[in-house]
């Protein structure tokens, strides 16, 4: 009985224990949840959430486009500092923070006080400051442009918050900033702050650098080229594409005058906006080539059907149809050679011989009217009459590039798609790896292409398109002068634009480039955009050895190679074409092995094999082509003699 009641007992007091803890409980976390949470908040001096670096923007050999420089926030609790000579020797490591300028900031503060934003700070005086108490800083970043100008309207820029706000940096802002760490500071038992970093926060999405498919020296090399072109021509602005035609990839894409993103509050908004694929344009007579090609697919003509040509007028209705030039009076014009003189008259007719629904058809299937699809933000999908059928005026009107518009990205998708023998790729900013699928699709049969190719070539080798010829290479192409819509409305100035590659090259490069409203004394394509063409297209043949070595040499040249009079194609652009010489006369370079040869004009790679065929030393000091040479041409060689070599970068004119 007695130990019956002392488990009564001991039941008993377990149970009212028991009801104390839940009492407790209750009161703590319903009852007086507010006031606790309040006097936890209370703990804390400051919460911030901190992003890890942001991924750098590299170009396609790694070189920094957009990286980051570290800086530093210094803050301080005015409460709990009792000693002020801190701030006075916080002023002498760091001047520009004066005394004044810090009291200011403390002046009626008690909690956390931000004394400096993005301070850039050498290692010395983070140490130095490390040794105050009372003084705080956190490590950021800041981005930076090293660049400056360079692709600036591609990469875009950032605001304050570590927010891209334009270009790549807006696009890719989610893979580039990574995700953030919360980080708090609380206070310890004497009130100071004690920085604390959740570490449980998932830390799955960490920053990513993007990996341009853009060449950084082609891509300055363009940039001052195009400035050049402007002045030259006293132009308003121009835009420059380049395009790996069977990847997709751009390789340096830029519209003059630009911005520098490291400061993009101190330029206009016009001038940060990509206009080769953000402002659509009536391209001219570039344009006609695709009239030429919807003719082919659509089997309504050949290269050789013949349009008669109205001996240079053609009136359609109330409006008369003109050449370019008022002595241009065709008669009998094939398709090659209506695109070869670049006939208005000509392209009506086949345009006619086409009709509105088919040419659409087709328009749309090289792209026209649609984005391209490439990863840069702001991209037009130009304009296209929606509908079934139109005027004749109308359509002899977009036959030779006008009543429509696009944009260069269009453009060079679409020659590049005649390049890559009618198979257009979706362009790129990003670099291509290695086994990635290529989104590809055919829009032209091949033949059409590579009829279209041969066209292009007779362009510029007998027609419009003369000043892009290349020594010993062979240039496609095509000139445009389209009249400029003017921001008042009706027409004022030109716009003057050619696009072409060069023929047979394992990876053909096509280039687009458009000078807006020259006002020199020229204003035509031939005259204006395709010495731009030229230079661009040079600088890329002499820097790409894989292209170098595929100078156009004609069959009827390596067949004429005799004993003392092979012709030698220009080293300048053909490091390897010894390779197939067996003999040079004397004013070429002589290999005959008993004499020193002339090396002048040849490059590197070309002067060591050619050193190595006559067993001569040869030491090599600069870069380009050689300039000069210690021996004199026609020295008998001895054992051990060395020849020392200059070289220097090539002239391209």
């Amino acid at each position: 009985m007695a130990s019956k009641k002392k488990l009564l007992f001991t039941l008993s007091v377990f149970v009212v224990l028991f009801g104390l803890v839940i009492s407790k409980a209750f009161y703590v976390q319903v009852a007086n949840r507010g006031k606790l949470i309040a006097y936890a908040h209370s703990q804390f001096v400051r919460k911030i959430k901190k992003y890890p670096p942001r991924g750098n923007i590299l170009d396609r050999n790694g070189n920094p486009l957009a990286i980051n420089i570290p800086t530093y926030t210094l803050f301080t609790i005015p409460k709990l500092n009792h000693d002020k000579m801190i701030y006075k020797d916080l002023s002498r490591i760091i001047p520009e923070l004066s005394h004044n300028k810090i009291l200011a900031k403390v002046k009626g503060r008690k909690n956390y006080t931000v004394l400096g934003k993005k301070l850039n700070l050498t290692t010395h005086q983070v140490e130095k400051i490390k040794d105050l108490e009372g003084i705080y800083f956190e490590k950021d970043y800041t981005r930076f442009y090293p660049n400056h100008e360079l692709l600036s309207q591609t990469l875009g820029y950032m605001g304050s918050e570590n927010q891209g706000l334009a270009g790549l940096e807006l696009k890719f802002n989610k893979e580039l900033i990574g995700s953030p760490v919360e980080i708090k500071f609380y206070r310890d038992a004497k009130g100071r702050p004690i920085k604390y970093e959740d570490n449980d926060v998932q830390l799955e999405k960490k920053s990513h650098d993007l990996v341009l498919s853009i060449d950084k020296d082609l891509q300055g090399q363009v940039e001052k080229i195009l400035k050049d072109g402007i002045e030259e021509n006293k132009a308003r602005k121009a835009g420059v594409g380049i395009m790996d035609a069977s990847t997709g990839e751009i390789l340096a894409v830029a519209n003059y005058p630009s911005f520098d993103s490291n400061a993009p509050k101190q330029y206009d908004d016009h001038l940060k906006r990509l206009a080769f694929l953000s402002d659509p344009f009536e391209p001219g007579s570039v344009f006609k080539t695709l009239v030429v090609a919807a003719a082919l697919e659509e089997k309504v003509a050949t290269a050789e059907t013949k349009f008669y040509c109205e001996k240079g007028k053609f009136k359609i209705g109330k409006h008369t149809i003109s050449e370019a030039e008022v002595h241009e009076q065709f008669e009998w014009l094939t398709v090659e050679d209506i695109l070869r003189y670049s006939s208005n008259i000509g392209t009506t007719k086949i345009a006619f011989e086409l009709n509105y629904p088919r040419m659409r058809k087709e328009l749309l299937r090289f792209g026209m009217g649609e984005k391209t699809g490439i990863e840069i933000p702001g991209e037009s999908k130009g304009i296209v009459s929606k509908k079934d059928n139109i005027a004749k005026i109308s359509l002899s009107n977009i036959s030779f590039g006008h009543g429509i518009a696009v944009t260069g990205m269009q453009l060079l998708s679409s020659y590049a798609a005649i390049a890559n023998k009618g198979i257009q790729v979706r362009p790129t900013i990003l670099k291509r790896k290695e086994g990635d699928t290529v989104p590809e699709k055919r829009i032209m049969e091949e033949k059409t292409a590579k009829s279209l190719e041969k066209m292009l070539v007779k362009a510029v080798q007998e027609g419009t398109g003369t000043n892009a010829i290349i020594p010993h290479f062979k240039i496609a192409g095509k000139t445009g002068t389209a009249q400029r819509v003017s921001e008042s409305g009706g027409y004022s100035g030109y716009v003057s634009s050619f696009i072409g590659y060069p023929v047979n090259l394992p990876q053909k490069f096509v280039i687009f480039v458009y000078v807006d409203d020259p006002r020199g004394a020229v204003y035509y394509g031939n005259a204006v955009a395709a010495p731009i063409f030229k230079k661009i297209a040079q600088y890329i043949l002499y820097k790409n050895k894989e292209f170098n070595n595929l100078a156009q040499v004609e069959e009827k040249d390596v067949k004429s190679e005799n004993k003392n009079s092979a012709k030698f194609v220009s080293a300048k652009f053909v490091p390897n074409a010894i390779d197939k010489i067996n003999t040079v006369n004397s004013a070429s370079k002589s290999i005959s092995g008993k004499a020193i040869p002339s090396f002048l004009g040849l490059d590197k790679m070309t002067s060591k094999r050619l050193a190595q065929e006559l067993n001569l030393r040869v030491e090599h000091s600069g870069f380009g082509v050689v300039s000069g040479q210690s021996i004199d041409v026609g020295t008998p060689i001895e054992d051990d003699m060395v020849v020392k070599l200059k070289y220097s970068p090539p002239s391209y004119e």
